[in-house]
């Protein structure tokens, strides 16, 4: 963090040039366009050409390939994202300079400080479902607002939208305490495990941050909490703010009633404080895709949102993108690709996927980050049994270094019948030789796992 002595709010202002790096990534490239839409010049830099480099020149907003001092130009302040280190030429170039350098998260958080409504939507997984869903939730009651996904959500055709309406709700990560520079007036605490243990100490530092993150709240605000989760209730304990719980299992002020299923999806009703609020239909699968649900029903009546609206939008939801997304047909089996990564999440998402009907249940699994695999072994080793075949694709370092000489064939040595594949292209033809008719093959994972499915799926005969 940069020693900057005026909050970045005093340079969130018309007129001032803002430089962006990494201005291509996901959360980066709206917050360009949330800059540009408030009066600022902005420009950015990024490694490589894009689709997103491409949409943000067309909007009048400089890109350069590459990072360089030079870059910088006459801008008045940088912002930067968590994947940009105080040793990237931009970086030193500002510091040498005495230009001002800011956090991406700090940026938002300025950001929302302009909204009546701040929504923001945090947990250890669940976050971007959670997230999309709230988003058709409000897009259904035309309340027009700004958003911001880690993920695709179709009804966007991105990750994002900016809006006109008062209302802004975002994706809120607990990574490096990010989400402590954001200013919720609403905030969803949907679960909170041991994960990113190699910046958090352990699940109790984690569950310090959540209830950090929660006091940030004002007073007239809300603070939603998923009753069933133990760190989630662990995290609120002590605060003197009020909160509002969802769940199924422990009593809680909004709840399901009447849970059934059509086709496997479930049906329910919403109730809060024992009175109906909205009935659910939902076009995706599990039951926490139900708690979710309940997540966003309830800041959408912390927000005043009519029940209907929650029908509309959780109706017309059909998942994010990278959550148990259909990719197509292989042979007579369904492909499929999703997003999980942490222990929790693939228990979720591979028990539904056996209740399901489907002849086999086929995954082939690339672990995040050398760190998460190691702390949380035993787990993944675990939940990563349940599948009739399970194929183990290398682990995607993301951030880090492989210092501790860990490898996804020890994860495959512990899992009776598990195949090792040290490439992405021997998955694919791991997958091309285990695939039958009638099976559901799920590629997963928080890395680029999903184009092993792409590449057998183009190689279809």
């Amino acid at each position: 963090m940069m020693n900057n002595p005026l909050p970045i709010r005093d340079f969130i202002v018309p007129g001032k040039r803002a430089h962006l790096v990494g201005i291509g990534g996901v959360s980066m490239c709206p917050l360009a366009e949330v800059l540009k839409g408030m009066g600022l010049e902005v420009q950015g830099s990024d490694m490589n050409e894009s689709e997103t480099v491409l949409h943000l020149r067309s909007l009048g907003i400089p890109v350069a390939i590459g990072h360089n001092a030079d870059n910088l130009g006459d801008c008045d302040l940088v912002i930067r994202t968590a994947a940009v280190h105080d040793g990237n030429p931009e970086i030193a170039g500002a510091v040498a300079r005495g230009i001002p350098v800011y956090e991406r998260a700090q940026a938002w958080g300025a950001i929302m400080q302009r909204y009546p409504n701040a929504l923001c939507v945090s947990g250890t997984h669940g976050k971007t479902t959670t997230t999309s869903m709230c988003t058709h939730i409000f897009m259904a009651a035309e309340a027009d607002p700004t958003v911001m996904i880690g993920g695709t959500l179709p009804l966007l055709h991105s990750g994002y939208r900016v809006g006109q309406g008062d209302t802004i709700i975002l994706e809120s990560c607990e990574y490096c305490n990010s989400f402590l520079s954001f200013f919720p007036t609403v905030a969803v605490i949907l679960n909170v495990e041991p994960d990113h243990l190699d910046f958090f100490k352990d699940l109790q530092d984690i569950e310090h941050s959540f209830h950090k993150f929660a006091d940030l709240v004002p007073p007239a605000g809300s603070v939603i909490v998923n009753a069933d989760n133990t760190g989630a209730m662990e995290s609120v304990a002590g605060l003197k703010h009020p909160i509002f719980t969802f769940g199924l299992e422990q009593p809680a002020d909004c709840t399901a009633a009447n849970l059934t299923e059509e086709d496997g999806h479930p049906v329910f009703d919403i109730m809060i404080h024992g009175q109906f609020y909205a009935h659910a239909k939902l076009h995706v699968y599990g039951q926490h895709n139900v708690l979710d649900a309940l997540a966003a029903a309830s800041a959408a009546y912390a927000l005043g949102l009519p029940g209907k609206a929650v029908e509309e939008g959780l109706a017309s939801f059909a998942g994010a993108g990278r959550r148990f997304e259909h990719k197509g047909t292989y042979h007579g089996a369904e492909l499929y690709d999703d997003y999980a990564h942490h222990p929790d999440e693939l228990h979720a998402l591979l028990t539904t996927a056996r209740g399901l009907g489907y002849k086999r249940l086929v995954v082939a699994f690339q672990p995040h980050t050398y760190s998460r695999t190691a702390k949380l072994f035993d787990r993944f080793v675990e939940e990563l049994k349940i599948p009739d075949v399970t194929i183990l694709a290398e682990i995607f370092a993301a951030r880090e270094q492989n210092t501790l000489g860990i490898s996804s064939a020890d994860l495959c040595r512990n899992i009776p019948g598990a195949v090792y594949c040290s490439t992405l292209d021997k998955v694919t033809e791991a997958l091309r030789k285990t695939i039958q008719p009638g099976d559901l093959v799920i590629t997963v994972g928080a890395g680029d796992i999903y184009r092993a499915g792409e590449k057998l799926l183009q190689t279809e005969d």
